[in-house]
């Protein structure tokens, strides 16, 4: 980070079409003592000019602009290899078609994204602002991800194998992930290394809204051996499937007298994150107990701690994302420093590892 005052100030480069909205995230970003506006921008080709020009630390951009769009633009600052390379956060509207612009975006690099509400916008909304300088401040503060890992075989410690191939010789009937900032290219990741009739479910806990999660569930099952779909209240967790948690409601796994079943509804209505981790989590180690496996992904503050606490009570598993590929360390960082995790791994370390499961026979036929 760089600035012209303090030399610790995040720079932040605004790129947005509307007037009303250039205003509310300048003001929002000069009210902070650590960040200051690098540059504004009110299309994606001025966009791609700044960032060349001004180097700024993260970059808020639009989806949806004119002569450039947001997604064409993410690409030429992509290309243009700044070093370091500029945070990108990407700001969209609610509707089907901006999400799954913005779903496109983070799998082309993009780091995260923030919903914008046009009524709240129009309002002042003091929720949009302080969410944007909360995920302006987590990127900006986490050093750039890489694929660099601790051991050849891709874990954490260096002595982790052994650990891995035990792992690959247990039973597991269930897999259940928790992500946030940073996850949607990591489960692409995840999900494209299971095989055609693997043989556990596979549960999600993605931090995102409703639209968008509907946008990521189509955009991994497009690209996957595996069926991936929104979950649906009571339907069965069957085997070869992956089950996306509904934006804006909970993800759990029920079980009463029969196979288990998806839960989906809003209670807690309090909970900080719907979906939330702690709630999926939690829900699977009391349907599963010792034949559960979860991993933690990239993401911003500590969802799924005790959750997670709860899992490997019970005689669960959990991988955690490393430190040095997330794009936030934080939601993995919480359970690492619980003492919770069997090990680390980047995310294709962490694929290797649910191939083998799932091909080598650490999975069950059937769920129930």
């Amino acid at each position: 980070m760089s600035g012209e005052g303090n030399g610790m100030s995040i720079r932040v480069l605004v790129v947005d079409d509307s007037a009303v909205v250039r205003k509310l995230i300048v003001r929002a970003v000069r009210t902070q003592p650590d960040m200051e506006v690098a540059g504004v921008a009110t299309n994606g080709v001025e966009a791609v000019e700044l960032a060349r020009d001004l180097h700024p630390d993260v970059i808020t951009l639009d989806v949806e602009m004119p002569e450039m769009n947001g997604l064409d633009a993410l690409r030429k600052i992509m290309m243009l290899k700044l070093e370091p390379r500029p945070k990108v956060l990407m700001c969209s509207s609610l509707t089907t078609e901006g999400s799954k612009v913005t779903v496109r975006a983070l799998f082309r690099g993009a780091d995260d994204f923030i919903a914008k509400d046009a009524d709240q916008i129009t309002r002042g909304a003091r929720g949009f602002t302080e969410q944007l300088i909360d995920k302006i401040r987590a990127l900006a503060e986490t050093p750039e991800p890489t694929h660099a890992t601790a051991c050849q075989g891709g874990f954490s410690p260096p002595c982790a194998l052994s650990m891995v191939n035990s792992l690959c010789e247990k039973r597991f009937d269930a897999l259940v992930i928790g992500s946030s900032t940073g996850g949607p290219s990591v489960l692409e990741t995840l999900v494209a290394g299971l095989p055609a009739g693997c043989p556990f479910p596979v549960a999600i806990a993605q931090h995102m809204p409703p639209t968008f999660t509907q946008s990521l569930a189509n955009r991994l099952d497009s690209m996957s051996n595996v069926r991936v779909k929104l979950g649906e209240h009571r339907e069965w967790f069957e085997a070869g499937m992956v089950y996306i948690g509904q934006g804006g409601k909970h993800i759990r796994l029920i079980q009463s007298g029969g196979p288990v079943r998806v839960e989906i509804d809003e209670e807690p209505r309090n909970a900080l994150y719907k979906p939330s981790v702690n709630e999926l989590f939690r829900s699977a180690s009391e349907c599963f107990g010792n034949r559960v496996l979860g991993i933690m992904l990239t993401g911003m503050g500590d969802d799924g701690l005790e959750g997670a606490r709860e899992l490997v009570r019970r005689g669960g598993t959990l991988l955690a994302q490393s430190s040095e590929s997330c794009v936030v360390y934080g939601m993995p960082k919480a359970v690492v420093e619980a003492g919770l995790v069997a090990g680390t791994a980047d995310p294709h370390g962490l694929r290797r590892v649910l191939t083998q499961i799932a091909v080598g026979g650490g999975g069950a036929k059937r769920s129930a």
